[in-house]
Parts: structure tokens; sequence; C-alpha cells
């Protein structure tokens, strides 16, 4: 009998957030076969426009596509607030999974019904932010931090956990904005975030919660591929006997990717280069 081939997962993101997503996604379907596709040429994409993330997140996908992919994880806040209604829309037979600031689970945490979600300005000013906000907050205060540079500082520090001066200084700026604003819950509305939240909870002390979406985005595909081999083994059952393999590709230089990769996955895997030319601007309406 020939064998089932294993799912395929394709996942993107500006740069190394979404290894915090591909972290928790090889812990629930660990013999799933996943390659992950940092866009470190243009990162970030936090203040970049709607057009052009859009159009990037096409050109990622259709190249994760080609590439074998059954299902495409897009594993940046911005790009799924901005550009996922596209992408459903461009490939209606392909799954797509995209993650959102956790706004339902971190109001129903909130003992004080005040909340902030920490993101990117393109996340804050996304309609989709405001639709979950509008149906979900209820009578709690959700509040807005945007944290322009931290992307940046996390993907430029030689290792997200070390002593980096810039990002330590970032870090002791966003804790005392948190503090100020009396909230016991904080969404972490970007993937990079989680790659810090040890150090930012030394910050804020165990009375404040950092609301992180990996887990649940993990089980939402892991939901979509249930009838499928690579599936996490039932309760009981015997875990693979190895990982599914991993392709790991930089659209940049690799090294930021490879030393987050050793740190957050510990995986040597190499690191390859990709060319992948940014979209043509595309013209204005007006034009």
């Amino acid at each position: 009998m020939t064998p089932t081939p294993l799912p395929h997962i394709g996942i993107f993101d500006s740069g190394i957030g979404g290894l915090s997503v591909l972290r928790a996604l090889r812990r629930q379907l660990p013999a799933a076969a996943v390659t992950y596709l940092a866009d470190t040429a243009f990162t970030p994409w936090g203040d970049r426009s709607a057009d052009w993330i859009q159009a990037r997140c096409e050109q990622l996908s259709a190249w994760l596509i080609h590439q074998g992919a059954d299902l495409v994880l897009v594993a940046c806040n911005t790009a799924t607030t901005q550009a996922i209604a596209a992408l459903r829309a461009r490939w209606p037979q392909r799954l797509f999974v995209g993650v959102e600031p956790g706004i339902k689970p971190a109001v129903a945490a909130s003992r004080k019904q005040r909340v902030v979600v920490m993101a990117t300005t393109g996340t804050l000013r996304s309609p989709r932010l405001q639709q979950l906000t509008a149906d979900h907050a209820g009578q709690a205060q959700v509040l807005h931090l945007p944290c322009p540079g931290l992307a940046e500082a996390i993907e430029s520090a030689p290792d997200p956990g070390a002593d980096d001066q810039a990002l330590q200084a970032k870090l002791d700026e966003i804790a005392h904005s948190l503090r100020a604003s009396g909230a016991d819950t904080v969404v972490l509305g970007c993937t990079h975030y989680p790659l810090v939240a040890e150090a930012l909870q030394q910050r804020l002390g165990p009375q404040v919660l950092l609301l992180d979406t990996a887990d649940a985005v993990a089980r939402r595909v892991a939901s979509l591929l249930a009838r499928g081999p690579g599936a996490a083994p039932a309760p009981g059952a015997a875990a693979p006997p190895t990982a599914g393999p991993l392709r790991l590709l930089a659209t940049g230089a690799p090294g930021t990717v490879q030393r987050a990769a050793r740190r957050w996955l510990a995986s040597d895997t190499p690191v390859e280069t990709l060319a992948l030319p940014g979209p043509d601007p595309r013209p204005s309406a007006s034009t």
C-alpha cells in the first residue's frame, strides 16, 4: 500500500516573529512537513500600505502553493488583518489560516475588564481589528498601544533573549506605558512579541496576563488537517519517531533567521536564501 503523504504546511511572516507560531505548530502537528518563509528583505511590514502588504502576501502565498503547500498559515497579524480575505478570494480551494489579536479571550480573562492590544500601527488601524473589538469587547475597555520599532529591535538583536540595549530600552518604554494604562491583560498583537514575552513579563509582574494566540492558531490548523496524516497523536498514543521535514527560507540575509531558529526551535536546519523581488507599486485609484 502506498503511504499517504504528510500534509505540507507553508508559513510566512515579515521576519522571525512567525517562529513563535511555528514552535506551537510543531508541538501540535509534529509529523507535518513545514516550509517557513521569512520576508527579511522587506521587514518590517507594520508601516507599509495595505496595497503593498496584500500584493506581497499574494507573492509569498503563490510561492508556497507552488512548492506544494496544502495549507498556508499567515503568521503575521498585520498581514492577516489586511490581506487574508484577498488570499482566500484568489485561491478559494486552498486552506488559509491567519493570526489575529486575541481580543475575545483577553476580555474573558480580564478581571478589571481593561485590556491593552500591543500591535503594529498597521494592525491597529485595520478595519478587522475594529470589527474584532466591536464583536468581543462588550463592556470592557480595549486600549491600543502602538509599538513602532519593537519588531525591528527584536529582529536586529543578536539574540532576542540577550542584553541588547536598544531592545531593552524599548521594552522598558512599553512596560511603563502598560503599567500606566491600568490594564491587567495585554494582547500580544504581533507574532514577534511572544519572543520577548518573558522579558516583558518580568517588568510587569505576575498580576498582568500576556496573551499569545499561537497555541490556538496551531489547534485551528490541526482541526483543518485532522483527517489527514501528521495530526497530533491521540491521548496515550505513541509520539512519531521523528519530526516532519522542516525547510527554512529568508528573502534577505539568513543569519537572523538562523540564530532565531536555534534559540526558539532548537533547530540547526540551514536557512536558504530566496530571491523574491518586492511587488511593483500599484497605481492609485485616481490614476
